[in-house]
């Protein structure tokens, strides 16, 4: 895809621009793991990786909050024997300023550590050892606990975006979108008809771990619109204004 001197994404002449699932694009969440177990991350980030969660290694815990600091988080894995500081310490730290999903990792199955953990704020305990799959399931069900309530799915032409569990379907077919591009078509779903500037979406796409630029707009908003089964060429989703930024259509044109 290229961007043409006015901002519009264009397909080169002659590309194939259907729906295509392009695999290395697959990842919605993005999650910190606090762990001085090397091992166990690698076996953890090969799993996560192939069920779109894109794992993040920290070794010990203060690292692990100058990571968290840097950066835009999903949720937290937290082992609670590390050196230094540990996990327990680790998470009070981490709900002092923030309400990110904790799942505590131990190889300690002492109820006493678990207790304190959860009243620290910890979201869910999972003792070690544990299977990957388990873990994902408990991740998943974590994140879909402490979703903020309340809030329908964004339904505009003909496209479905479930804010809670970060899905987008198209004709009923979940579509798989990167988090920014994700971030890109919330910010033009929740203003349907409406023109939303480029430095719009920057700032409310714009993620802790991504550079985004005007381009990188543009680009991202080709790829979203070729995932949407929308062409490229001759848009009839998302429109572009040339020199301004983009317009998500409220229905399809018949």
């Amino acid at each position: 895809m290229v961007a043409d001197v006015d901002g519009e994404a264009r397909a080169p002449e002659g590309a194939d621009v259907r729906f295509e699932l392009v695999e290395s694009e697959r990842v919605a969440l993005r999650v910190l793991c606090i762990d001085d177990d090397t091992r166990l991350f690698e076996l953890l980030a090969s799993y996560l990786g192939d069920n779109g969660v894109r794992l993040e290694h920290a070794p010990d815990g203060r690292q692990g909050l100058a990571t968290l600091d840097r950066g835009v988080f999903d949720a937290v894995l937290l082992d609670v024997m590390m050196p230094g500081i540990d996990g327990l310490e680790v998470c009070r730290r981490i709900r002092e300023k923030s309400r990110i999903p904790v799942i505590m990792l131990t190889a300690r199955g002492d109820e006493t550590d678990r207790v304190v953990g959860l009243e620290l704020g910890a979201d869910d305990y999972v003792p070690k050892p544990f299977s990957p799959r388990e873990l994902l399931a408990r991740i998943r069900a974590v994140l879909r606990r402490t979703a903020p309530a309340g809030e329908p799915p964004l339904i505009v032409g003909g496209v479905s975006v479930d804010l809670q569990a970060r899905e987008v379907r198209v004709g009923g077919n979940v579509v798989e979108l990167t988090a920014l591009e994700f971030d890109l078509l919330v910010a033009l779903a929740r203003r349907p008809g409406r023109v939303v500037p480029r430095e719009v979406l920057l700032e409310e796409a714009g993620r802790g771990d991504v550079t985004v630029s005007d381009r990188t707009v543009d680009v991202h908003v080709s790829h979203l619109r070729r995932k949407l089964g929308d062409d490229s060429r001759a848009p009839r989703l998302i429109k572009t204004v040339r020199g301004v930024g983009y317009v998500l259509a409220r229905e399809l044109p018949a």
